[in-house]
């Protein structure tokens, strides 16, 4: 599998965040004839160094990426190659009522993908924000906050397949809170580093 091939030749590249994991994963065999997936976590490193409480008690955002190939192209891609992402954080209650903050993660996403020169076409994606609350005698917090980001688009054809396994990386360790990596584009716009996820104290 030629583009299989290329991710796993390349995966080494997410580490250019060496607080942020990639591990494989099983693929969709559905979607497309070829397929190739991996999950992004933080590194346990990541994890010790915040203060805000005992590592073993906190959530970490879980990223999912899937890159899928047809030889024979598909329209909605418009070309060979798809990248499928998604995201899944822990929130803050505050975070969480805010109206904006669907679009406040998306344009993350979206300065992300420009600042490391990850062309992309047909993108789209959701972003979903979720709060539940625990009664009885079920075990957990509470209340519960999550935001969602759900994306696919396709890479250019210019063969930077490490440069999107990288933005998305590093949308990952920015919704841990962590600082994002220093953007490869002059002038593209960095997004903080507030995290989404919720501390126990």
């Amino acid at each position: 599998m030629a583009a299989g091939g290329t991710v796993t030749d390349r995966q080494g590249d997410v580490t250019q965040r060496p607080d942020v994991v990639a591990e494989p994963a099983p693929a969709p065999t559905r979607l497309a004839p070829y397929a190739y997936a991996f999950t992004l976590s933080l590194a346990d490193a990541a994890i010790a160094g915040d203060q805000d409480g005992p590592a073993d008690e906190r959530d970490t955002p879980l990223g999912r990426l899937v890159l899928l190939h047809d030889p024979a192209g598909q329209d909605a891609w418009q070309g060979e190659l798809r990248w499928v992402g998604f995201l899944r954080a822990p929130m803050d209650r505050e975070m969480a009522a805010d109206p904006l903050f669907p679009a406040v993660l998306w344009s993350w996403w979206q300065e992300s993908l420009a600042g490391h020169w990850a062309e992309a076409t047909a993108l789209g994606g959701t972003v979903t924000v979720t709060s539940s609350s625990r009664f009885g005698a079920l075990a957990g917090p509470p209340d519960a906050h999550e935001g969602e980001l759900r994306c696919s688009w396709s890479p250019s054809a210019d063969g930077g397949l490490a440069r999107h396994l990288t933005a998305f990386a590093d949308l990952v360790a920015v919704a841990a809170g962590l600082p994002a990596l220093p953007l490869q584009r002059a002038g593209a716009a960095v997004p903080p580093a507030i995290p989404l996820l919720s501390r126990r104290s």
